[in-house]
């Protein structure tokens, strides 16, 4: 082959040239340290508003505060794409570690302003909201200030706990994550043993040959099982640390900071998560039948990524790069040209390599209205859809790129939805240009693929996380506990379906240790589910909705969930009824394969 078109290495120079010892990113963190001690210093001496005509001065704070928050997320994006190339950068360690604190200092003088905003007279504050200066800062204020109202603690103890939380809380996340990017996993491919970063031996899960599947679930189980009793040191000082925090704040429900950081009432993720245990039978039959085909009583965990057909050839970057780019552009100009810049301008990083994270993620960089994508390519239909789900989220922040800093914030539950979507994009189409059955079969194993992921593998998530969390309040949960917990999770989730289940998945799937986003599981069930409703109104209305899919993202990040649903969709997502109409969707895909697969006697 030729020349690849498209660079696999992200360009990072673009936005401080250097890398870790750039002077303009020193320089910046010296900017942001500045701003920080001066918003301080503001925060100590705020004067509430006496009348309507001082809302100028607020409109400015909230200016200022978004000026800080883009700064901020500038450098902290810079820095977590510094770690994902090489874990090992000593001066990204260090300049990690500054961020994290100039970050808790800003959330401290936040909180100040959340305190001091609850003391303004009920009337007053609303005639200050009515006014055209602070009209689009309506919903951020009053979170601000419901945040405000609910908070227990003092001033003093608030920023206690946020200047504990730098060297415990925050510190024990990044120790997870520096610690698995040191990690080598040892398998056999080809009769040559090769030693893989975590990510490299995660991806053999699709490889055709189930000898190399089970080879590298072994030899990743084996890697989990000597290390297990630090993982789960890690994971209890986390809980314990959140717990502690939740305790001085009243919270008893282990959940409720991530409704609220996910902007969701309790009433939509109970009838979300009652549909999905209500309707688990036509995925646990996909279930059974694919692992018929593969010559099993029951789907083993090592199988469940394996290709269903033949049809797992290499897929080069380049073919990758222009299948994405084809089928976007059937949804949308705005799409297609999004991401044909990012191709083109290098903010994608997808080089297969040792030493590298094993985490798929997408940065975005507010201040120059850019993103960085970051994955492992490794020439799968898997890879070409993770592309495709990260190009989502890149697509999101393009689509906030003018809004103001302080509403660009939105829920991870609505960020899921954009990936997922995009992914959703890539299979449909693909699935409507496929050339013979089994190419048809091989694409809607992997949407099915991902709708098992999304009703029984985060929901089994979920149900782990919740009891590890209420054990944990009695005390310290020990490891073989915590492979307990795990099992009973997953045979409730998967409803008995999973065998040889990875028990030591709470200590390689990341999102346990994300110490900024707790509970980060049921918003990929959420997303996907979101992003099927959306995606059946796309197909109803062609190339004209992507202005209206564009205008949601933007109201994304001022509007709570249901009003954001309610308002771009005209659903209820506090109803059983919206959740059905999804599920419903999904479970034709399963009818489908089961016919497909039996009329091609793969059993």
């Amino acid at each position: 082959m030729g020349e690849t078109k498209y660079r696999q290495v992200w360009n990072l120079d673009s936005l401080f040239q250097g890398g870790s010892q750039s002077s303009q990113l020193h320089e910046h963190i010296r900017y942001l340290e500045k701003e920080i001690s001066e918003f301080e210093e503001k925060t100590n001496f705020l004067d509430l508003p006496q009348n309507i005509n001082e809302s100028i001065n607020v409109a400015v704070l909230v200016e200022y505060i978004g000026d800080i928050r883009t700064n901020i997320s500038q450098a902290s994006s810079f820095i977590t794409c510094l770690l994902a190339q090489n874990p090992k950068d000593q001066n990204a360690i260090i300049l990690q570690g500054k961020i994290t604190i100039i970050n808790t200092r800003f959330e401290s003088a936040l909180k100040i302003v959340k305190n001091t905003l609850v003391k303004i007279d009920h009337h007053l504050w609303q005639g200050l909201l009515n006014t055209d200066v602070l009209a689009n800062f309506k919903f951020i204020l009053n979170e601000w200030r419901e945040d405000g109202e609910t908070t227990t603690l003092s001033d003093g103890e608030q920023n206690l706990i946020s200047d504990l939380m730098v060297d415990g809380y925050h510190a024990w996340g990044q120790f997870y994550n520096s610690f698995m990017n040191t990690i080598s996993i040892k398998v056999q491919i080809n009769e040559e043993q090769k030693n893989l970063s975590v990510g490299q031996a995660i991806n053999l899960r699709s490889h055709p040959n189930e000898d190399v599947r089970k080879e590298s679930h072994i030899a990743l189980e084996d890697t989990w099982k000597e290390n297990e009793e630090l993982f789960a040191k890690i994971l209890n000082h986390i809980a314990g640390f959140r717990l502690q925090v939740y305790k001085k704040r009243g919270l008893d429900n282990v959940i409720q900071e991530s409704l609220i950081k996910n902007r969701m009432k309790q009433e939509t993720l109970d009838a979300m998560w009652s549909v999905v245990s209500k309707f688990k039978k036509p995925f646990t039959d996909y279930l059974n039948q694919k692992a018929k085909i593969n010559g099993y009583k029951k789907m083993q965990s090592f199988n469940f990524w394996a290709p269903i057909t033949t049809n797992n050839q290499k897929i080069e970057y380049e073919d990758a790069v222009n299948f994405i780019l084809e089928y976007f552009s059937e949804f949308g100009t705005e799409l297609e040209n999004f991401s044909r810049k990012a191709f083109s301008k290098g903010w994608i990083e997808a080089e297969d390599r040792a030493n590298k994270s094993a985490v798929a993620f997408c940065s975005g960089f507010p201040l120059s209205k850019e993103s960085r994508v970051f994955m492992t390519f490794s020439g799968t239909i898997t890879d070409v859809l993770t592309l495709a789900h990260e190009l989502g989220h890149a697509f999101h922040n393009d689509a906030m790129k003018s809004i103001n800093g302080v509403n660009k914030q939105y829920p991870m539950s609505i960020a899921e939805t954009a990936s997922t979507f995009s992914e959703m994009i890539i299979l449909d189409a693909a699935m409507q240009k496929a050339k013979s059955t089994n190419e048809k079969l091989f694409l809607l194993d992997e949407k099915l693929k991902r709708s098992v992921m999304n009703f029984m593998n985060i929901h089994s998530r979920f149900l782990f996380e919740k009891k590890f969390y209420e054990e944990r309040k009695e005390g310290i949960v020990s490891s073989s506990r915590l492979n307990e917990i795990m099992q009973e999770a997953i045979d409730e989730g998967y409803e008995g379906s999973l065998d040889n289940p990875s028990l030591h998945s709470w200590i390689w799937t990341p999102h346990y240790y994300i110490t900024q986003s707790p509970f980060y599981n049921f918003p990929y069930s959420f997303g996907y589910l979101f992003a099927m409703s959306l995606f059946a109104k796309a197909k109803e209305k062609g190339k004209e909705f992507e202005r209206c899919y564009l205008n949601l993202l933007r109201d994304s990040g001022s509007m709570c969930t249901e009003d954001l649903v309610m308002k771009h969709l005209g659903e209820d997502i506090t109803s059983e009824a919206f959740w059905i109409k999804g599920i419903e969707l999904c479970i034709k895909d399963v009818d489908e394969f089961i016919n497909l697969s039996s009329e091609c006697n793969f059993i």
